[in-house]
């Protein structure tokens, strides 16, 4: 019976299939959430999984919500010269949790937005895509922690992040603009502005 002995070209295939880089991204759990004035908005779960160098963690759980996909959108037109960056979701004034197919779309739309962006290596060296996706930091901090205008780097931001679902206080500056009323309460609650507060309802699919 004749022995296969694996020649030094063959193990370092065999390394390098082991070690090929990746990035998974996954958007997912979208969240209702309500502040102190009974305004609303909806938030997504981003999870990351890599083996990438370019990543502080690994693995990493954060929310966010449209107007700061917007936000990193903008920012990262800036150094997209030579790329056009895919389009976000379409803005929707009457996007409703409510509605499965409109929120199954819209995540659907942001995870395709971060894998096409994931998938250029130039846009990788934009600390502020790794706060978007590492850190629980505001669209504010994010923009001043960028430029070097925080107490803490963008690899302290993101050490001290949160490792699962987050919940945390945010800017006023970047609330969305997508918006639905509530008939039943009267108060024409947003459906899609950004707030600060706790869950108060949750969709499941």
């Amino acid at each position: 019976m004749m022995v296969f002995v694996p020649t030094m070209d063959d193990m370092l295939h065999n390394l390098s299939v082991c070690q090929k880089e990746f990035i998974s991204v996954c958007v997912r759990e979208p969240r209702l959430l309500k502040d102190e004035l009974w305004q609303t908005h909806v938030d997504y779960e981003i999870c990351i999984q890599t083996n990438s160098m370019c990543f502080r963690k690994k693995t990493s759980y954060v929310r966010r919500c449209y107007s700061e996909f917007v936000w990193l959108r903008h920012c990262l037109e800036q150094n997209a010269l030579i790329m056009e960056l895919p389009k976000l979701p379409p803005w929707n004034p009457f996007f409703s949790l409510k509605n499965t197919e409109q929120v199954t779309q819209r995540m659907k739309g942001f995870q395709e937005f971060l894998e096409s962006v994931l998938h250029a290596p130039f846009l990788l060296s934009d600390s502020r895509l790794h706060l978007f996706l590492q850190s629980d930091l505001s669209v504010t901090k994010m923009a001043r922690c960028a430029l070097g205008k925080t107490r803490y780097t963008v690899a302290e931001a993101i050490q001290r992040s949160s490792s699962g679902c987050i919940s945390r206080l945010m800017d006023q500056a970047t609330c969305d603009s997508d918006c639905e009323s509530n008939s039943s309460s009267g108060l024409g609650l947003s459906m899609d502005t950004e707030v600060r507060g706790s869950p108060v309802s949750f969709l499941e699919f």
